[in-house]
C-alpha cells in the first residue's frame, strides 16, 4: 500500500488544477490522482453528444495560470479536454494518475492521522491507497448516470431512446425526426447542432428557461488582441468577465424585473413571429436557475431555418411512433433524447468513515464551502453556480496549499473546523440557496449545512470569496490543529 502526503480525487478540470498549484506551493509533498475513467478530463471527456460545449466563458472557466488562447468564448468539449490533457502533460502530472481507480471509500484513522481510500479498478481488483490530506476534485453529480424520470409507455417506443451522458458513437440522425425532451444547456447545445441534418428537431419542454445571446468571439479581444501581450490580456479579460457576471448576478437580484424583459426582448428581437411568452418566458426570475448561454443566437437560427421548433407541454405517455402529449398532440420521433438533468452526489458518492464510525455530510457544518466540522484533512471543490466553476476551483486549491505549507509549519497532521461556541446557535441553511432549479432541490438535504455568518456561509460570491478565502486567517479560532499520537510517540 502506497503512502502520499495528499491523494486527489479526479483528473478533470479542478483536479489537474489542483496538482498544478500543489507542485509549485508544497514542491516537497508527494501526492497522486486517483482518476475512476481512463482518461483525463472529467467531464469534458464524458459528455459526447453532438455540440457538447461550455456555458461559461473559457476566459473565466480556464485556468488563473494558463491562459486560453483557443479562439472560441465558449469553447467546443473537444477543445476543452485539450486545453486539460495540454496542462497535465506541460506540468509532468500525467505520472502522477492512476487510471481506472473509482474510488469507492474514505476510511479516517485518528491514531496515525491517515486515510486509506479503497478504489476498485475496472477489472475488478480492489487496491488501498493512504495519506494524510484529501483533496476532493470529484465534481458534484453523478458519472454513471443522470436524472431520468419515468415515462409512461417508454418500453413501447420503436426508435431510438438517447441519454446525452452515454451518446452512442454510432447513432445515425441524419434525415430523421427528433425529440429533445429538457430545456436546460444541454438540450440548448444539442438542437442547433443537429438542426442541419435531420429531418427535424423539437426541443420539448414542461417550462421555458432564460436564454442569453453571447458572442462566439471576445470583443475585447479583437480589439487588443494586436497589441496587448496574450497574457497580459488573458488576465485583463478573466477580470472583466469575472466582473460582469457577478455584476449581471447582483442586477437579477435587485432588479429582477428589468432584467428579466432585457432577456426576453433579445429573444423578442431574433423571433418576432414566435410566441414567446409560452415558450420563452420562464415562471421564475432570472438566475433562479442556470441562464442558458446561446452563441452567436445559433438556437434561434436553428428555428428561424425552419428545422427545428419548441413545443411547451407535459408527457402523457411514449407511443410506438414518438410522444403522446397531454394537449392531445403527438410529436412523430425516430429519436428521443432524454435531456432531463443530472443527478448530484456528495463528495463523489465515497463512503466515508471517521474511527470506524460513518460520516454524513448532511449533518455537517460547511466551512467556507470547502472544509466540514466533524470531517478532518479533507478539501472538497464545489465550484459556483453564478459563475465559472475554475474560479473556485482555483481559490479552493490555493488554499489548501496554504493549509497544508501552514500545518507543516505548526507541526500539526491532524486539521478539522470546529464550531465556536458563539456560532452554536445558527440556523441551519441549504448548502446553495436561492437556486430552485430541478437538479439542485432533489438532492439539497444530502449536502452539508451552512450557517449564516462567516466562515460557515456559501456565499458563492467569487468577488467576496477571492478576498475572504483568498487571504484567510488560518488561525481563526476555528480550524484546530493537532498531531496524531504515533507521530507524538514516535517524536518522543
Amino acid at each position: 500500500m502506497q503512502y502520499y502526503d495528499v491523494i486527489i480525487v479526479g483528473a478533470g478540470l479542478s483536479g489537474i488544477g489542483a496538482a498544478y498549484h500543489l507542485q509549485r506551493q508544497c514542491p516537497d509533498k508527494t501526492f497522486t490522482i486517483l482518476e475512476g475513467r481512463d482518461a483525463i478530463g472529467g467531464t469534458w471527456d464524458l459528455f459526447r453528444y453532438p455540440g457538447i460545449r461550455s456555458d461559461s466563458d473559457m476566459y473565466t472557466l480556464g485556468y488563473e495560470f494558463k491562459p486560453w488562447h483557443g479562439g472560441k468564448v465558449l469553447a467546443d468539449g473537444p477543445s476543452i479536454r485539450r486545453y486539460v490533457e495540454e496542462t497535465a502533460e506541460d506540468n509532468h502530472i500525467v505520472e502522477h494518475i492512476q487510471f481506472n481507480q473509482m474510488v469507492q471509500r474514505a476510511d479516517w484513522d485518528s491514531a496515525s492521522a491517515t486515510w486509506t481510500v479503497t478504489t476498485e479498478h475496472k477489472d475488478g481488483s480492489v487496491h488501498q491507497h493512504q495519506a494524510n490530506m484529501l483533496l476532493l476534485c470529484a465534481g458534484y453529480y453523478n458519472y454513471e448516470s443522470g436524472y431520468e424520470p419515468e415515462f409512461p409507455g417508454r418500453e413501447n417506443f420503436k426508435g431510438e431512446y438517447v441519454r446525452p451522458q452515454h451518446w452512442p458513437e454510432t447513432l445515425d440522425y441524419r434525415g430523421k425526426r427528433v425529440v429533445v425532451i429538457g430545456s436546460g444547456a444541454t438540450a440548448v447545445t444539442i438542437v442547433p447542432s443537429m438542426a442541419e441534418d435531420v429531418e427535424h428537431i423539437t426541443m420539448l419542454q414542461r417550462s421555458p428557461t432564460y436564454m442569453a445571446n453571447r458572442p462566439q468571439y471576445d470583443r475585447f479581444e479583437k480589439v487588443l488582441g494586436a497589441i496587448v501581450p496574450k497574457n497580459t490580456l488573458y488576465r485583463l479579460i478573466r477580470w472583466k468577465n469575472a466582473t460582469l457576471q457577478r455584476m449581471l448576478y447582483g442586477a437579477t437580484r435587485r432588479w429582477p424585473g428589468t432584467i428579466k424583459r432585457m432577456f426576453l426582448n433579445q429573444v423578442r428581437k431574433q423571433l418576432p413571429d414566435y410566441d414567446v411568452d409560452t415558450h420563452f418566458t420562464p415562471r421564475y426570475n432570472p438566475w433562479d436557475q442556470r441562464l442558458c448561454a446561446v452563441p452567436d443566437n445559433d438556437f434561434f437560427e436553428a428555428i428561424k431555418s425552419g428545422k427545428a421548433d419548441v413545443v411547451t407541454d407535459h408527457i402523457d405517455h411514449f407511443t410506438e411512433a414518438g410522444i403522446k402529449l397531454k394537449s392531445g398532440t403527438e410529436l412523430p420521433a425516430d429519436i428521443i433524447v432524454a435531456a432531463t438533468g443530472l443527478q448530484l452526489v456528495v463528495n463523489g458518492k465515497i463512503k466515508f468513515t471517521r474511527d470506524g464510525e460513518a460520516i454524513n455530510f448532511a449533518d455537517t457544518w460547511s466551512y467556507h464551502g470547502m472544509m466540514f466540522t466533524g470531517v478532518p484533512n479533507i478539501v472538497s471543490t464545489f465550484g459556483y453556480i453564478n459563475a465559472s466553476w475554475t474560479l473556485r476551483a482555483d481559490l479552493n486549491a490555493n488554499f489548501f496549499c496554504r493549509l497544508v505549507n501552514h500545518m507543516q509549519s505548526k507541526g500539526a497532521n491532524v486539521v478539522e473546523p470546529v464550531l465556536r461556541d458563539s456560532d452554536r446557535d445558527m440556523a441551519p441553511r441549504q448548502w446553495i440557496e436561492d437556486f430552485p432549479s430541478g437538479y439542485m432541490a432533489r438532492s439539497m438535504h444530502l449536502f452539508p449545512k451552512q450557517g449564516d455568518r462567516a466562515p460557515w456561509a456559501n456565499t458563492q460570491n467569487y468577488r467576496y470569496e477571492k478576498r475572504v478565502i483568498g487571504k484567510a486567517n488560518l488561525d481563526d479560532g476555528v480550524l484546530t490543529y493537532s498531531t496524531s499520537s504515533i507521530k507524538q510517540n514516535a517524536a518522543a
